[in-house]
């Protein structure tokens, strides 16, 4: 089972190839993926039906016990049949369905099959968690081949709509879920309905209405009956499969499988009556109103999706088999039904049945096809739909609800006679041409034999699954008999039930919907609007304006463009609410201090620290408070060093002249003083503010630390450091090794950093090695005097002359420190060296890639503040996405060196013998790790150094362009 999901996606994945190679051929291929599927659990159902199961796991995330689990049992069976036979003939059908210039066709064939894979998943689902995110899987593939046109504003609109709906009850299903695996103790689905019986309380009830809102939106019922009709801008493949056979029924599906255990839940026959019955009712009446023939499909698909749920969640036997019955039988038919109006769109040019006219004599084989199709939706014997509606009957006459017995069989009953009006409308109107109004019959294309093949098989398998219904019903019955029974006489789905009471209700509801369905009696109830006033479609987008118009209010008075009013509002939250619950709960009672500091040392760099804050508030420069702030910083460091973590207050050194470089970097674009000068009580307020932070941010700290119950985790490192990573560097193996996920994480937020930083201040692309910097490597005297090409000097710096020719307006004044510049030609190589060192050293030392990369990075900063761009250029002649990219390909692939060893994934590998001259030789796999590390952090620095640096500078000395300029400035 797990392979034929395997094969779903590998399917996806080469889909769009294939039909670049092969065009919509491709289809004809790709449809043996569910067929297969379908095979497959076709051999099965004889086990299932005997009474077995066929399971299948594996561990996906062993701490929390999430696992990959499937199960085909008979309810799993029959839907997944479904899925796979009718996904297979659609698949097929888009084959002819699209034209070879259709476009994005190698997307729409991908996203199709991973459709039909997630939904197997689906059904096939025994745990929560898979079967949420199979749940949501189909949701956004759902989305994007809704979303097929996406040049058309409507398909563009039904996509979003059908997502927002859909989403937001899965999210709350999802909730449901948790409560009722919390409450009974598993998270598989089947060891869930296996407790339910025994389970009660306010939560589970909320829980179990929670999963019904899931359910319920999922199949479109009421009040989110209305994306339904909207998704109809799919194409037609799209709405047979999506709407008619397979996504729809994911509600009534979960509805089927928890009913056994939670159909007694003072919170779920309630909810389902009502909103099923009016469901049933309110899409009859608009459907029969519909003349376009999809949309006419599409709101009786939504009354069909009522009488489902209404069935499915009674709780009974008898229901519970004719529920299913009808699943089977709204599958065939409905799904045949789209296919022959897609072949009525495309042959036609039109699905409006005032201008359709005789097409049952020019297509008398998709006449007949969606004929029968039509008959076995009104329950017309002796199609499959007769047999189910008479079951159904025959349910609610078996005390189905109890006392909503017989007023909800009335709902059916006229729901019943509005799906014969709609589908007797549906064959006059798309056939016999009863409702034309045009003068012109329409041009008629001619179907190939595979375009109508599908829509043929379907009609054909409504026809002949009646009669055949016995051959059917012991898979049915094999999951009905896990409800209980409230009739002593077992329902048994029969093509000819007798003469029966549930025989003249259908008698009944033939012949009123035929009466209905005249083109006299529809054109008179259309008129009579009782609802108009009420539109869920408007009600939608009403609710969804007043939410956008809302947040942007919200957005206007609380985020006025003022940094301290934003964040004096977020620290007061802070304080009212930590703050509060701290003081409230009396958490600061298990605050304990066992020592104030390790060494007298460690107070005076904290009163350093303390005196470098207040300076640096009471600061009028902005280079002055910076310093004063990385004076904290250092201070900080010093601490840790005492502290002896010589690692964590070397890091910390790094990072904070690191960020006192960037900030000048910025700070050169700003006026040197703080011209905003405050009033002592602003003043006062902002202090008011500031010190109970501080406070609270403390106390919080010492909270935690204190409220420890169980050994850190952390203190088992040490003797694991070298166990597992061979590293006697606690903090460099936890980086490498322990934590190494968590680390890949965190140089992709770095690239991400630096890609933000390059795209906000370079106008074309990143700078690349400055002009001449890489490939004229001819040597000039040392001197400031004038060189026309700063590549051919030994260093590189602009001169006065040529930044005087350079700049606009007046000469510039640029001193050059001729010392600066070649003591640091000199002290860059030890620098560089020093770094490679603390890159190879940091496995059993102080370092580390990240503390090398820093110091790197430190060197190429000394060079740019030297010499300018062309040293820095000099210094390193490659382009800094290069080596953002190389190291991050490194990090990752150092992660199969343990996979190929036999270990798991990032985890060290160790390789060591004796070589020649170099003797016994020991390497680990996170030294490539360190290495990806070490470029990413240089590439980082180096792309801050040429966007806020170098281009900045570039900009400033080029020429300033006129009014008559209309030249792009490039980089």
């Amino acid at each position: 089972m797990l392979v034929l999901l395997a094969l779903h996606a590998l399917a996806a994945l080469v889909a769009p190839t294939l039909v670049r190679a092969l065009g919509r051929r491709a289809f004809v291929g790709l449809a043996l993926v569910p067929a297969v599927a379908f095979g497959y659990v076709a051999v099965q159902l004889p086990a299932v039906v005997a009474g077995g199961e066929v399971t299948e796991a594996f561990s996906w995330i062993p701490a929390l016990g999430v696992e990959v689990a499937v199960r085909l049992d008979p309810l799993s069976a029959v839907l997944s049949m479904l899925v796979t036979g009718v996904g297979a003939l659609v698949v097929l059908y888009c084959s002819r369905y699209f034209t070879p210039s259709s476009g994005g066709l190698g997307r729409f064939a991908g996203v199709l099959v991973a459709f039909a894979g997630a939904m197997l998943a689906l059904v096939w689902a025994d745990d929560v968690v898979m079967l949420y995110v199979s749940w949501e899987l189909t949701t956004i593939f759902s989305f994007l081949l809704v979303g097929q046109d996406a040049h058309k504003r409507a398909s563009r609109a039904a996509a979003m709509q059908a997502l927002t709906v859909t989403a937001a009850g899965g999210l709350t299903m999802l909730v449901g879920l948790v409560i009722l695996a919390e409450a009974a103790g598993s998270y598989r689905l089947s060891a869930i309905v296996a407790a339910g019986p025994g389970l009660s309380g306010a939560a589970l009830t909320a829980g179990v209405v929670c999963v019904l809102v899931g359910a319920l939106s999922k199949s479109a019922l009421v009040p989110f009956h209305f994306w339904l009709p909207s998704a109809m801008a799919a194409p037609t493949p799209v709405s047979a499969f999506l709407h008619a056979a397979a996504m729809v029924k994911a509600g009534v599906y979960l509805v089927l499988r928890l009913a056994p255990g939670f159909a007694d839940d003072p919170g779920w026959r309630p909810v389902i009556a009502v909103l099923a019955a009016v469901t049933m009712l309110l899409g009859g009446v608009v459907a029969a109103r519909q003349t376009d023939l999809k949309l006419l499909l599409a709101h009786g698909t939504v009354s069909q999706l009522g009488f489902m749920i209404l069935l499915a969640g009674a709780g009974t036997r008898d229901a519970a088999l004719a529920a299913i019955g009808l699943v089977v039988a709204h599958a065939l038919f409905k799904s045949a039904l789209f296919l022959t109006v897609g072949v009525i769109d495309r042959s036609a040019g039109t699905r409006d049945l005032r201008e359709l006219s005789g097409l049952g004599r020019r297509a008398p084989v998709l006449a007949v096809a969606g004929t029968l199709a039509a008959a076995s939706m009104a329950g017309i014997p002796p199609l499959l739909g007769f047999v189910t509606k008479e079951g159904a009957f025959e349910a609610f006459l078996h005390d189905a609800y109890g006392d909503l017995a017989i007023p909800l069989l009335v709902v059916v009953v006229v729901g019943s006679v509005l799906t014969v009006a709609y589908s007797a409308r549906f064959v006059a109107g798309a056939f016999t041409g009863a409702f034309t109004t045009a003068a012109d019959r329409p041009e008629w294309i001619r179907p190939g034999p595979l375009f109508v093949a599908a829509p043929v098989v379907l009609g054909a398998a409504s026809l002949v699954a009646g009669p055949a219904i016995g051959a059917i019903t012991p898979v049915l019955t094999r999951y009905a008999d896990s409800l209980p029974a409230t009739y002593p006489t077992l329902l048994q789905l029969k093509v000819w039930p007798g003469f029966t009471v549930a025989l003249g209700l259908s008698a009944v509801a033939i012949a009123l919907g035929l009466v209905l369905a005249l083109p006299r009696v529809v054109d008179g109830l259309a008129r009579i609007r009782p609802l108009s006033a009420v539109r869920s479609d408007v009600t939608w987008r009403f609710l969804v304006h007043a939410l956008e118009k809302g947040a942007l209010r919200i957005t206007v008075r609380t985020q006025r463009g003022s940094l301290p009013v934003v964040l004096c509002t977020v620290l007061v939250v802070l304080i009212a609410g930590p703050g509060v619950a701290l003081v409230a709960t009396g958490a600061l009672s298990g605050i304990r201090v066992d020592r104030v500091a390790d060494s007298p040392a460690q107070v005076v760099a904290a009163v350093l620290a303390v005196v470098s804050t207040i300076a640096a508030a009471r600061a009028k420069r902005r280079v002055a408070a910076v310093l004063l702030v990385g004076g904290l910083g250092y201070a900080v460091a010093v601490i840790f060093a005492l502290a002896g973590a010589p690692d964590v207050a070397l890091t910390q050194a790094l990072v904070e002249t690191m960020t006192l470089v960037v900030v000048v970097l910025v700070l050169r674009r700003l006026p040197a003083d703080i011209t905003e000068h405050h009033t002592p009580r602003r003043r006062l307020a902002r202090l008011a503010i500031a010190a109970p932070v501080g406070v609270l941010m403390a106390l919080l700290g010492a909270t935690a630390l204190g409220a420890r119950t169980e050994p850190g985790v952390a203190l088992a490192f040490p003797s694991q450091a070298y166990a597992f990573g061979a590293g006697q560097n606690v903090v460099n193996v936890t980086l490498v090794d322990i934590r190494a996920w968590d680390t890949i994480g965190e140089l992709s937020v770095l690239l991400a950093a630096a890609t933000g930083v390059a795209s906000l201040v370079f106008l074309d692309r990143r700078t690349g090695t400055p002009p001449g910097a890489a490939r004229r490597r001819r040597r000039a005297p040392v001197g400031p005097g004038p060189v026309d090409d700063p590549g051919s000097a030994w260093l590189r710096g602009p001169t006065l002359e040529r930044l005087a020719r350079a700049l606009r307006p007046g000469p510039a004044v640029t001193e050059r420190t001729l010392l600066l510049e070649v003591i640091t030609r000199l002290v860059f190589p030890t620098i560089m060296v020093l770094s490679v060192y603390f890159l190879f050293a940091g496995h059993n030392a102080p370092g580390g890639g990240f503390a090398g990369g820093l110091l790197a990075g430190l060197a190429l900063v000394v060079r740019y503040v030297a010499g300018g761009r062309y040293e820095l250029g000099e210094a390193a002649p490659v382009e800094a996405g290069t080596l953002l990219g190389t190291g991050l390909i490194l990090a990752g692939l150092s992660g199969l060196g343990g996979l190929v060893l036999g270990g798991e994934v990032l985890q060290t590998a160790v390789l060591e013998g004796d070589l020649p001259v170099l003797g016994h030789v020991k390497f680990v796999s996170s030294l490539v790790f360190d290495v990806g590390v070490y470029l990413i952090v240089v590439g980082l620095v180096l792309d801050i150094l040429r966007s806020l640096g170098a281009e900045l500078d570039r900009l400033a000395a080029a020429p300033t362009p006129t009014s008559d300029d209309h030249q792009e400035v490039r980089t």
